[in-house]
């Protein structure tokens, strides 16, 4: 290669390098921003009596009822932080069991082929709208889940955490497979030297050595689970009961904001309510994210040395 090439490529590579450190700083001011708005409408609850006539801290924890319009209006976060609770477990229930047993049978089993197919696949799934798998909640799973299973309502917490299952399972895939993955070779080597089965290796040398992976992995689809909105507006049945009954209609945090920020008078107590929910929904999903980056890194520097 000529040095007029050399000088070319590198060049080129210095061009990509800056242009991807300048997106990702972009990205990280953006998130920033919106943190920083979020917190600013957060705080007249805090801090502004005129606000604080109609909505206070205290008032988010007490007794069990959201009616923020009526001639008393209630604002307890105890139905809503239930019903994301309730959607979230029900979706992780549903996916993480088929997520990482997917993502041990392409890495340990499949084929080269086979997994060249399934991979791509099972991404592609995360390309999906929630819209989408919202639609298909609300129109089709709930008639046929209603129908099977005799449910009093068609429209509940098992059918929307389904359907947020099939949301999260792309997520959970990926950075399962990823993390089976990074286990060495040798450990594989070693178990099947030892006479054990190609499943007993599998299940029990390489699964374990990659579970602070798949716990990472467990988690980001957590984290996805709490922040998706759609699926759950359109297949929980958008009741804010407080109820522990999976089998009744819902709402969780991120279906109110959708549901009412449009229509909230601006500056009311109302509104600012909502933008309180979605501060604690922005600190819960930064908390769940950074644990599982954090249990991906102790993984990555187990196994190599590094990545910390």
């Amino acid at each position: 290669m000529s040095l007029q090439k050399k000088r070319f490529r590198y060049l080129g590579e210095s061009l990509i390098e800056v242009n991807i450190k300048v997106t990702a700083t972009l990205a990280i001011i953006a998130v920033f921003l919106i943190f920083l708005f979020i917190l600013r409408e957060s705080l007249p609850i805090f801090f502004s009596r005129e606000v604080m006539q109609e909505i206070t801290f205290g008032k988010f924890f007490n007794g069990i009822e959201w009616q923020p319009v009526s001639d008393k209006p209630r604002f307890s976060l105890w139905p809503i932080i239930l019903g994301s609770l309730k959607v979230t477990l029900i979706a992780l229930v549903f996916a993480v069991p088929a997520a990482i047993g997917a993502a041990l049978y392409s890495s340990e089993f499949a084929g080269r082929r086979l997994k060249e197919f399934i991979k791509p696949v099972v991404e592609l799934l995360a390309g999906i709208p929630s819209v989408v798998l919202g639609f298909f909640a609300l129109i089709i799973m709930a008639s046929f889940l209603k129908n099977i299973f005799g449910w009093t309502y068609r429209l509940n917490a098992i059918n929307a955490g389904i359907a947020l299952g099939f949301a999260v399972i792309p997520a959970i895939y990926s950075l399962a497979e990823d993390a089976i993955n990074a286990v060495p070779r040798s450990f594989r080597e070693a178990a099947l030297g030892l006479g054990a089965t190609p499943w007993q290796t599998a299940v029990k040398v390489v699964l374990p050595a990659a579970l602070p992976g798949v716990s990472a992995a467990a988690l980001f689809g957590m984290g996805r689970a709490v922040g998706e909105t759609m699926v759950v507006l359109m297949a929980a049945g958008n009741a804010p009961l407080f109820s522990f009954n999976p089998l009744e209609s819902t709402r969780t945090m991120t279906a109110t904001i959708a549901a009412e920020l449009g229509e909230v008078v601006f500056g009311s107590g109302h509104y600012h309510a909502l933008f309180f929910i979605g501060l604690v929904l922005f600190l819960a999903t930064f908390i769940i994210n950074l644990i599982s980056w954090s249990l991906f890194q102790g993984l990555m520097a187990r196994m190599y040395g590094k990545g910390k």
